[in-house]
């Protein structure tokens, strides 16, 4: 049952293939630009690597955000197109939960999964040490933060991390830093995907994920009007 999952969302880009538990393929290049590019190359390579056609997929997985909105737009669209094409179920994961499902919480943790959204503010949510959410994904002020996270000891991942930690030291809260790499991986969107798939059915999963958009796009339109967000 070849499940492929695409990350496209962050500074990284990343595809995976599993079979339940086994992993098929997987490729991850850290990368800012070039998600466009580079995207159908790599599921070209990981479908290769695996030794499959796309006509051999049963499942898709994708990151919907928080994000660029350039690079969601760029998995979105080829999850979307695969899992039309194929008639196939697509499973919207999000990066916060990509990025907090490989960090080892102790007893009495929280996991605080973060980007930097820049700006003094971080895309932020909330796991407990068993991974489910204590919070829904949010884009909150450096400053306000710590109102958001519950509990007095946390294990901080992310390119958001430090900036945390340097708040939560602050107050007396203690925090300390994963080994888990800063980026989503379609790895742990793969894992995840698979888990909801089992659960749930594959019928739960036949409408596509719409994009998790925290923040206003930047650019404008001309005339000053807003880009139309998928």
């Amino acid at each position: 049952m070849p499940l492929l999952a695409l990350d496209t969302a962050q500074g990284a880009l990343s595809a995976a293939i599993l079979d339940g538990e086994r992993i098929l393929a997987h490729r991850f290049e850290v990368r800012t630009r070039g998600h466009a590019e580079e995207l159908m190359p790599m599921i070209e390579a990981v479908l290769a690597d695996a030794s499959l056609t796309p006509g051999d997929l049963t499942a898709l997985a994708v990151t919907i955000g928080p994000g660029t909105f350039t690079g969601l737009r760029v998995g979105l669209a080829a999850a979307r197109g695969l899992a039309l094409a194929r008639a196939l179920p697509l499973v919207g994961v999000t990066t916060l939960e990509a990025l907090a499902a490989p960090v080892e919480a102790e007893k009495g943790e929280a996991i605080a999964a973060a980007f930097d959204a820049k700006r003094g503010e971080v895309y932020l949510q909330i796991f407990d040490a068993a991974h489910a959410p204590l919070s829904e994904p949010m884009i909150v002020a450096l400053d306000e933060a710590l109102g958001h996270m519950p509990g007095e000891a946390f294990v901080a991942v992310g390119t958001g991390a430090a900036l945390i930690a340097e708040r939560l030291s602050t107050r007396g809260v203690a925090c300390r830093f994963s080994d888990a790499p800063p980026q989503p991986d379609a790895l742990a969107v793969a894992r995840i995907a698979v888990a909801r798939l089992a659960a749930h059915g594959p019928d739960r999963f036949r409408i596509a994920p719409a994009p998790l958009y925290l923040r206003a796009p930047d650019a404008k339109l001309p005339g000053g009007l807003d880009p139309v967000l998928g």
